[in-house]
């Protein structure tokens, strides 16, 4: 793994941008505009390092499943936030059907420097970004600049065929793709609508809806877009932990389960309440993937895989012996909340109201004064590609910056 410095080309904003990426540049605090999209370097990997991290990434991917299976089997779930009953009963019924549910994508954010093991910092397996520049600007960047050259990626490829591997397991009509329209960068916009474009490469129906303008037809009992169609599937890029709490959070509930039966065991028919079973919607990602998009993940893993080498110590209960350790909002994202200790800096407080998962510091490896992280994506449960940031400083932030990579031996 290394670091090279390159000229960028003539024209490059517009020539990422005509390739999806619509946000290449990123606006700081002092108004200035500078690049996202980073091509001024590059980072050149050998054959056999991809192909270490595939492996590394497809056990992660096996053991946060293990880690998955343990929390439905124990019963662990107010560890992780989720308290509330029909919410744990819809988690564990997805679970135990995500075989009947499609499952598209997720990013693992590595820390790896070329020498030792790849160690895990997180898994994003419910809304993660950054996939736009990972699947397409980065590889025409390498066709252009290194032809004959190869790339950790086939993302692309995964995606279209993912979406025709689990058709079967869609309902009829469009998948509607969502997004939210307090998105000023354009990022989830595009994410949203790359992610259509796959799945219309797989043949399939879609249709785009913002998140706002979803509507429940309560004399249907079913979620519709703006034309009054019913939404039968749909790609959410938002959270499922903000869907199930906003205004509408209990016709989610309702309709994500696969069968006629009330979340709380009662069957729909026969009650005598006034009750009327909501109309399934198959919501991608599936509900059971808020067990893996919970910084909690990393303290069981630990517990259950306790030495692992591409794992890091964390708990739930405090850091214990941990003598330089980063605390992580359970929840949080883009670095937001994170609060570190022993990295020669002042520890931010911690917010009394936020769950934290306490995990060994293990600081970003530096290359040319850049903090560096991999985010390496699985699709369809499979690796399927590499995306790197880089930032200023030890967390990796909303200022940090894409750059592409390169296998060359």
């Amino acid at each position: 793994m290394e670091r090279h410095r390159i000229e960028p080309r003539r024209d490059w904003q517009r020539t990422v941008e005509e390739q999806g990426l619509v946000y290449p540049l990123t606006r700081y605090p002092d108004d200035s505009l500078r690049p996202y999209w980073d091509e001024s370097a590059y980072y050149r990997f050998s054959l056999a390092e991809i192909e270490a991290l595939e492996a590394t990434v497809d056990e992660l991917h096996a053991l946060c499943l293990e880690a998955a299976a343990h929390i439905v089997a124990r019963d662990r779930f107010a560890e992780l936030g989720i308290t509330d009953p029909r919410v744990v009963a819809l988690i564990r019924e997805s679970w135990h059907r995500r075989s009947e549910q499609p499952s598209l994508y997720g990013r693992f954010d590595l820390r790896y420097d070329g020498r030792g093991p790849a160690q895990l910092l997180e898994y994003n397996a419910d809304t993660p970004t950054s996939l736009v520049e990972a699947a397409s600007p980065q590889w025409f960047w390498m066709e252009e600049r290194f032809p004959g050259a190869d790339q950790w990626n086939s993302l692309h490829e995964r995606l279209v065929a993912a979406w025709r591997r689990q058709a079967h397991l869609l309902p009829p009509g469009p998948v509607h793709f969502a997004h939210s329209e307090v998105d000023e960068l354009g990022e989830d916009r595009m994410t949203t609508a790359y992610l259509m474009e796959t799945a219309r490469q797989a043949g399939l129906a879609t249709a785009p809806v913002p998140v706002e303008s979803i509507g429940w037809d309560a004399a249907g009992c079913r979620f519709v877009d703006l034309e009054l169609r019913p939404i039968r599937s749909i790609f959410k890029l938002y959270p499922w932990e903000w869907l199930v709490s906003d205004e509408f959070g209990g016709h989610v509930v309702d309709s994500a389960s696969l069968d006629g039966a009330a979340l709380d065991g009662s069957p729909a028919a026969g009650r005598t309440d006034g009750y009327r079973r909501a109309a399934r919607t198959c919501w991608i990602e599936p509900a059971w993937k808020m067990l893996l998009s919970n910084k909690a993940l990393l303290a069981v893993l630990w517990e259950l895989n306790p030495g692992h080498p591409n794992l890091l110590p964390a708990h739930l209960d405090g850091p214990r012996l941990l003598k330089s350790y980063a605390a992580k909002p359970l929840l949080g994202r883009e670095g937001a909340g994170i609060s570190l200790v022993g990295a020669g800096v002042p520890a931010a407080p911690l917010d009394p109201d936020q769950a934290y998962c306490w995990q060994q510091l293990a600081p970003l490896p530096v290359f040319d004064g850049n903090h560096v992280v991999l985010g390496a994506w699985t699709v369809d449960g499979e690796a399927a590609g590499l995306g790197i940031r880089e930032s200023a400083g030890p967390v990796t932030d909303e200022y940090a910056r894409f750059l592409p990579h390169v296998i060359i031996d």
